[in-house]
């Protein structure tokens, strides 16, 4: 099948392609995001907001925008399906993801899930011609996974957390606390971003045996639970996709 061409005999050129990570292997926040959130736990959920929009927010539009090119005239609502369904898979096998033991195998865990859960979140908004990449998406993000009530607060957190990362690039980080209080202070921010509210789902990595069966039901149901509370909103606020011109 040839390429649709426009009037002016111009070719139309392909949405650029994103290679997809491999649907059994659920991708993480990169090594600086970690070290950010680890210097900064109170912060951690507007630092990995932040960095979401700006890593995944490209990757989401692309994504959009190729299966619009694939698939002329598909609907935003069964777009929005693939998303959710796609990350509601991925956010099952989060649950022991990193492979530790104990508390910093949790907070990982928690950490991939509320990443997954984020790319979801601007995928969904994509499907609905919401701009995945506008800073207003690292609003949505703690709004829909429920680290803030209201998005004014939202934004005020974003705005002390984009502050404290420029200070910190400036000077380094001013002390390191011990250990294990980071990693409990950050697993709690992260668990809570994640939608993974009860403790022993939090850190049921801690349990031998207890890590997969309560992962894997915790991880699902807070990420569906995101999925609708996504498409609501987007659904509401999304714009209509153009159709794509015809020669």
């Amino acid at each position: 099948m040839t390429d649709p061409a426009p009037a002016d005999g111009q070719p139309v050129t392909p949405p650029a392609m994103v290679p997809a990570p491999p649907q059994d292997a659920p991708e993480g926040p990169p090594a600086k995001l970690w070290d950010r959130m680890r210097e900064d736990p109170q912060y951690a959920p507007e630092h990995l907001a932040l960095e979401a929009v700006r890593r995944l927010g490209p990757e989401a539009a692309q994504w959009a925008a190729r299966v619009r090119y694939e698939q002329p005239g598909v609907p935003a609502e069964a777009l929005a399906d693939q998303a959710a369904r796609r990350f509601v898979n991925r956010a099952r096998l989060s649950g022991a993801v990193s492979g530790a033991a104990g508390l910093p195998g949790a907070v990982i865990d928690v950490g991939v899930l509320a990443w997954t859960q984020a790319r979801m979140v601007l995928h969904i908004a994509a499907a609905y011609g919401v701009d995945p990449v506008h800073p207003d998406r690292a609003t949505d993000l703690l709004v829909l996974q429920r680290v803030h009530k209201v998005a004014e607060s939202a934004r005020l957190a974003l705005g002390v957390a984009a502050g404290r990362e420029r200070a910190g690039a400036l000077f380094g980080s001013g002390g390191q606390q011990a250990l294990g209080k980071v990693m409990l202070r950050l697993g709690v921010r992260l668990a809570q971003m994640a939608g993974v509210r009860a403790a022993k789902r939090v850190f049921a990595k801690v349990v031998p045996g207890a890590a997969i069966i309560l992962g894997t039901w915790a991880n699902s149901s807070a990420t569906k639970d995101l999925a609708e509370r996504s498409r609501a909103l987007y659904r509401q606020h999304g714009t209509a996709v153009p159709e794509p011109r015809q020669p």
